[in-house]
């Protein structure tokens, strides 16, 4: 009997399958920058981001299976410019006096071979919350080279419409669709 116990763990890696466990990532609030794109005017298009994210990030690509959980300073807004930050933690756009933080959860995510492709997740800005997909378009994992720990790193886009979440002050002319892009690097707990 003691004998057969031992063969189940080493039948599972002869056949190649290796139960992973899933492994827990802190964002690294340094490397991580939600940005956002306009059509202002028709003039340009305007990039902002924000400076300030935290949050935890799930993966395990043997098993193809991932959560996000990330938490975002709305009033961390940075256009480059004070004034117009001002404007944009504003009831018309963000509102950041009544709500802080822009919170983004995943409710799927679905792999391409071991790496994640789409995240779907709810997006929460204002206090409405809208289901919002993810495509990544880059996506790496490796030791870090001066934290010498296990890190991740992405990038992802989507697109939104301001309206939605109920910031749509002068549109047309400034675009109701926004892109998203989301740079992210996260470190091993």
């Amino acid at each position: 009997m003691r004998n057969s116990l031992l063969l189940v763990p080493l039948a599972l890696l002869s056949t190649g399958r290796v139960l992973a466990a899933p492994e827990t990532y802190a964002v690294e609030p340094s490397h991580t920058y939600p940005r956002f794109e306009y059509s202002h005017f028709g003039l340009s298009t305007q990039i902002h981001r924000f400076n300030k994210t935290t949050g935890i990030i799930m993966l395990d690509r043997a098993a193809r299976t991932g959560a996000v959980d990330i938490s975002i300073d709305a009033r961390s807004i940075d256009s480059g410019y004070a004034v117009f930050n001002e404007h944009l933690q504003g009831e018309e756009f963000f509102d950041t006096a009544r709500y802080p933080t822009i919170t983004y959860k995943s409710t799927a995510v679905r792999f391409e071979g071991d790496k994640p492709a789409v995240v779907e997740g709810l997006l929460t800005i204002k206090g409405i919350t809208k289901a919002v997909s993810l495509t990544v378009t880059s996506f790496h994992a490796m030791p870090h080279p001066i934290l010498k720990k296990d890190a991740i790193g992405a990038n992802a886009v989507a697109r939104i419409k301001r309206s939605d979440f109920k910031a749509s002050k002068l549109t047309p002319h400034v675009s109701d669709e926004i892109n998203l892009s989301i740079a992210v690097e996260a470190i091993k707990l």
